[in-house]
């Protein structure tokens, strides 16, 4: 029995089979111990061959080994327990490839012919990995959460600006309807003051033309009771003086204007409130077009394929007061022809009156995408809302100045048009070409859209203002229709 001076190494009372403490410990007849339930479980796994080998050394025996308990074994480990010894797992190897984990035992069978290494000595150089990898998760934790910060830092900027700039437009536009209350009390007192003497003076008038008409009265009664007098001295020498009439100081038809009243006042206010909604409206748009551009994150990633482009798709609609007299619009306003007769339309300043163009109703900001089937010789284009509307074609025609960009899907001289410097496409162009617009980026591309995506041309630049999408139809017979996209 050991002594209690000297405590033996746990590892060598392990069984390599189950990988503890011995439990009824057996040896079999090449030396190797077990446990005696983990050998005879080994065993009756080879009963069928009845040919019976140590797990560790191979060694056969026949017949099968009886088995009988390591008293001396038993003793010892009875004496490790009372001294509280727990036996250490026999180190486990590392076998490649696959980086398995493997017993002692596995390495002389499934995992025999592998590269293997001690965990320990595994265990040392991955301990070592492990390190550079908390470091830089570690470093990772850092950076995200200084990203965390900055953005926190961000989002409060932001909503302080955000604050200031309702509290700031709501004291504007307060005032701005303080001015036009001003303006609207100004225009009634002012009414109501014309009003009052126009009244005054028609009633002093009025007044004055009763008492007229009253002293009328008195000389025609008294011309008629002259008139039955017998006595011809009486009247001859009464007559003259009452037949005399002075003439009327207050003459309708020389002191009264056409009667018009107020209704100038009416049209002039109207006036005023067309000119207001016209000027809010061209404002409103670089308004709104300042606050969209408000960004505190970087951009996503630009579109690629077609189910990411329908991501942004709009619905477009054409405006019939920019519409030239030669084009016929349909489908909702959503496609247009053009026609050999001028069409009915009223006359409208913001109609082309020479080439045969057509501006969309709705401004576009952000990002948008839309799609044009076309037939004929077709421009597809975006312009400033401001673009000439009559005049010659460097200042009208879609592409020919710097308020619009435009393609050419003529497939006989495909092309595209900016501030009249063209550039060929070397593409042929399907009818159905796709528009992408990133305005905030500055981004405008052109595909043609068949069975596949095909990148036309892309433009990069900076647009200054909302943009309208345009169609310039050259030849008679020609229509472009805007897509229904899902």
């Amino acid at each position: 029995m050991a002594q209690r001076g000297i405590q033996p190494d746990s590892a060598k009372f392990c069984c390599s089979i189950c990988l503890d403490l011995l439990k009824d410990p057996v040896t079999i007849p090449c030396g190797h111990s077990y446990c005696m339930s983990c050998i005879k479980d080994c065993w009756d796994g080879e009963e069928q061959r009845r040919i019976y080998s140590c797990p560790q050394c191979r060694r056969a025996f026949t017949p099968r080994p009886v088995l009988e308990k390591n008293t001396m074994f038993a003793e010892l480990l009875e004496e490790m327990k009372t001294m509280g010894l727990q036996a250490a797992p026999p180190d486990l190897c590392y076998a490649g490839p696959g980086d398995v984990c493997i017993c002692y035992l596995c390495s002389m069978d499934e995992h025999k012919g592998h590269d293997t290494v001690s965990a320990a000595a595994e265990r040392t150089k991955r301990q070592e990995e492990l390190g550079v990898s908390r470091q830089k998760i570690q470093q990772r934790i850092q950076d995200t959460e200084k990203d965390v910060k900055v953005l926190q830092q961000e989002v409060e900027a932001i909503s302080r600006s955000a604050d200031k700039a309702v509290e700031d437009s709501e004291e504007i536009f307060t005032e701005l309807i303080r001015l036009v209350e001003k303006r609207r009390s100004d225009v009634k007192q002012q009414i109501r003051s014309q009003q009052e003497e126009e009244v005054s003076r028609a009633e002093e008038v009025q007044e004055k033309l009763k008492q007229e008409i009253a002293e009328l009265r008195r000389k025609d009664a008294e011309l008629e009771q002259l008139s039955h007098t017998q006595d011809h001295i009486h009247f001859l020498q009464n007559y003259p003086s009452l037949s005399c009439l002075s003439e009327s100081t207050h003459s309708l038809s020389t002191n009264i204007r056409p009667l018009s009243y107020f209704e100038d006042v009416t049209a002039a206010v109207s006036e005023l409130r067309d000119k207001l909604q016209e000027l809010l409206s061209e404002e409103w748009s670089k308004t709104s077009l300042t606050v969209t551009g408000v960004d505190v994150l970087l951009p996503q990633p630009e579109p690629k394929t077609r189910a990411e482009l329908l991501q942004y798709s709009c619905h477009i609609t054409l405006d019939p007061n920019t519409a030239n007299t030669l084009l016929s619009l349909s489908e909702g306003n959503r496609k247009v022809t053009r026609m050999a007769e001028n069409q009915s339309y009223p006359r409208h300043p913001d109609r082309f009156t020479v080439w045969f163009q057509v501006l969309s109703r709705e401004s576009l900001t952000g990002r948008c995408y839309w799609e044009v089937k076309w037939k004929g010789r077709v421009y597809i284009a975006v312009s400033y809302q401001d673009i000439s509307r009559t005049g010659s074609w460097d200042e009208c025609v879609f592409g020919f100045s710097d308020k619009s960009w435009s393609l050419d899907c003529y497939n006989m001289n495909r092309c595209f048009r900016h501030n009249n410097i063209q550039t060929e496409i070397p593409l042929p162009v399907s009818s159905r070409v796709g528009v992408y617009l990133d305005h905030r980026a500055g981004i405008l591309s052109f595909y043609s859209v068949s069975e596949t995506m095909t990148l036309l041309h892309r433009v990069q630049t900076t647009f200054t203002q909302p943009l309208h999408a345009g169609l310039w139809l050259c030849n008679i017979g020609a229509t472009a229709e805007f897509c229904e996209l899902k």
